[in-house]
């Protein structure tokens, strides 16, 4: 049951693959963290020639854009041998991770992780056209693309990584107070292994993964003002304080 004081006594279902910097953040709240990943990442259907063909011309390219940890991680070395080339990340967990990798600052980190917003800040960036090389999952929404080649920007978009649903424990969600829904895939894997059952709260990163939660018959119940994973983290505790609130009344 919840308990008073931030995330104290409070089960909060983890679905990514890694619990990673999102697990710490809970776990610094007081967060009884459970680890259900529902998406397991696998290598791209051409095996990656794809994306090695273009990382091996990286040269010919203004900018790499990343939209995840794991997009960072496959093109983060060989960004570091380009020094020239220009970095944008969709939010802060990718943005970390890619400067980790590629030794030098990112570039470009839109003020909310959506790639909607990235691909805004980045066309308001160049002030002409650009060659733009987009890494990003086999399910990724293809909005960057759309709207940075829409403003005149010759985009090249590969597959960096593919994504597989798996097969949770049923029983690590029993008792649970908190669903965290960390991307749309999320949303969409655990209707997937759960169908609409649900813990009390459910909270998600942003706009586009609530809306996708709800189109899978999940009822969202706080979505996070700040689309980072320290804004997730402040949402939960946010609904968690409402429904202490509402049941001491």
């Amino acid at each position: 049951m919840l308990t008073t004081g931030d995330l104290a006594g409070c089960r909060v279902l983890v679905t990514r693959e890694r619990l990673g910097e999102l697990g710490r953040l809970l776990g610094e709240r007081g967060a009884d963290v459970v680890h259900v990943p529902l998406i397991a990442v696998t290598e791209p259907a051409d095996r990656g020639l794809a994306l090695q063909r273009e990382l091996d011309r990286l040269d010919r390219y203004s900018w790499l854009v990343v939209t995840s940890p794991t997009g960072a991680e496959r093109v983060g070395e060989v960004a570091a041998l380009h020094p020239l080339i220009k970095l944008a990340a969709v939010g802060t967990a990718t943005q970390q991770s890619l400067a980790a990798l590629a030794g030098r600052p990112v570039d470009l980190v839109p003020h909310r992780q959506l790639a909607a917003v990235l691909a805004e800040e980045l066309i308001g960036r160049c002030t002409e056209p650009a060659k733009i090389l987009i890494a990003q999952a086999d399910i990724a929404s293809e909005v960057l693309t759309s709207e940075l080649s829409k403003a005149g920007h010759d985009v090249t978009s590969v597959t960096a990584y593919a994504t597989a649903l798996v097969e949770p424990d049923v029983t690590a969600i029993e008792d649970a107070d908190v669903l965290i829904l960390a991307s749309g895939s999320a949303a969409a894997g655990w209707v997937n292994a759960f169908g609409a059952q649900q813990p009390l709260i459910v909270v998600a990163i942003g706009p586009s993964t609530a809306e996708i939660a709800r189109e899978n018959g999940l009822k969202v119940d706080g979505v996070a003002a700040n689309h980072s994973l320290e804004g997730l983290v402040d949402e939960v505790v946010h609904q968690v304080t409402l429904r202490q609130a509402e049941g001491s009344r």
